[in-house]
This record gives structure tokens, sequence and C-alpha cells, in this order.
């Protein structure tokens, strides 16, 4: 069976990929997989069983339990005996400080953004695409206000969070339609429409807001740059209390710094 033939059994890391992107002679489903139950945990969480795997990655228990074992054995999971659920090991944590020591960008950027983040008391992240995702990369919190902020890893919904919508913004159109439809059956045709209101601000402000839309009580604004060193999108993103920071603070104000910082890291 080819991986793309039936969705329900392709990896979930793999459902977002149109199918004219994808070698299947090169690609390793057994690997895809793998991948899958690491990124099953989200920030927060130490400790997920057999069935949070099944439930999270829709693959079979007895494939579960195998690839389990075999992230166990090379280190990258570890099995709690006494909760009879798996953590993620060492192995992981290598992998993801390697990325970040090699990356230019990142040193780069922390004290542009920690100055940005003075001036403005706000929070200021920056962030990449991860499947149907966006992560944290790195984020700085004001030293003058009381500011939300999320840990380095944290994972955002690219529908509603002003990072995703950003980093949706400047892909080209058809496979932005592609992810935007897969997005849509996991999350729903609403979300997709507010995200397309919000591509459409892009157009006008070079930039994209979520206000009150990933959360209750969070206004952000986010503004892409091509990262020239490894041909990659980034993004960098603000956000605040929406009760005391309002929408236009985040218009007028946030956003022409955030768009000019984007320019000068780009």
């Amino acid at each position: 069976m080819s991986v793309g033939s039936n969705r329900n059994s392709t990896p979930a890391s793999l459902r977002h990929v149109a199918p004219e992107d994808l070698d299947e002679r090169k690609f390793v489903v057994a690997l895809a997989r793998g991948l899958d139950l690491l990124r099953a945990f989200r920030p927060g969480e130490t400790l997920l069983g057999n069935r949070d795997f099944v439930e999270r990655t829709g693959l079979p228990k007895a494939t579960v339990n195998r690839l389990a074992y075999t992230l166990t054995i090379l280190g990258y999971l570890r099995f709690d005996e006494s909760a009879g659920k798996y953590a993620l090991d060492t192995g992981v944590l290598s992998l993801g400080f390697t990325l970040l020591a090699e990356s230019d960008t990142l040193e780069l950027a922390r004290p542009h953004m920690r100055a940005l983040a003075k001036e403005i008391g706000a929070a200021v992240s920056l962030g990449c695409r991860d499947g149907l995702d966006m992560i944290y990369l790195d984020t700085i919190r004001s030293e003058t206000a009381l500011t939300l902020g999320l840990a380095p890893g944290s994972r955002l919904s690219m529908l509603t969070s002003s990072m995703g919508r950003a980093w949706l913004a400047v892909q080209e159109p058809a496979a932005r339609e592609a992810l935007l439809d897969e997005l849509g059956r996991n999350e729903g045709a609403d979300k997709v429409d507010a995200a397309r209101a919000a591509l459409d601000e892009f157009a006008r402000d070079g930039c994209c807001y979520s206000f009150r839309e990933w959360h209750d009580d969070v206004n952000a604004v986010a503004a892409p740059f091509r990262d020239l060193r490894n041909g990659r999108w980034l993004v960098l993103s603000s956000s605040g209390p929406a009760s005391s920071m309002g929408e236009s603070y985040f218009r007028e104000t946030i956003g022409p710094r955030l768009k000019a910082l984007a320019a000068r890291l780009a």
C-alpha cells in the first residue's frame, strides 16, 4: 500500500503534504510514525501511555508498542515503571539543543527582541512551522509589565494564532490552499474562514493579528521574514493580555515595530 492511498494509515506528520510533493520510493513510513510518537507530547505533559499514542497518532496499538520500545532502546523515550507510561528522554533534548545552538538567527534576534519587549511592554517571540502547528523557538518577556509568553517548544494553532497566520500568508498559493484544507478537516471550517480574513489584512498591513481568538485573554500580532541562512520562513510575534492591551495598541504601536524588526532580521 502506498503511503498516500489511505489517509487513515498515513503518518500524521505526512497528512498535510501534497501527493505531488512526495517521492514514495524515498519515504520511510516507519521513521515517520516513530517521529509522530515523539510529537504526540504537548507542552506541560511529562507522561503518555500507549492509549494516548494511539489516540493522537491513529496508529494501531501493536505498532505503537513496537515504536515505543524502539525509541526507548535508542534513548528518545524513557519508560516509567511506576506509572506504566513513557516520558521524553535525553535523546530528544540533545537534538533540540543542537538545532538551537546552530541557529545564528536566534543569536542575532535575541538582543533586538529583548529591546523591543522592553519598549512595548509585551512578550516578543520567534517561531517556525512544525507540521500542522507553529512552534516557539524563543520568547522574551517584558521586564516592565506583566505579559504573556510561552516557553520554547510550545505549540500554537496555525489557524488561530497570529504566528501561524503570518506563516501562511507568505506561502505559495497552491501549497497554502492544500494546508488550509487539511487544517479545516482537523479544526473546522469556521477557523479557516477567520484565518483567511487575517490573510486579507496581511496584504494591507504586512502583519497578521489574533484578537482573543487563540485564547480568550490574548491579543497578538506577527510578522514573517525569510531566514536566508537556511531558506525557511520564521515569524516574529508579540502578545499580551487583551484585558490591558487593546487591539489598537497592537495595530498602531506594536505591529509597525515588529514588522520593522522582521525586515532587519531578513
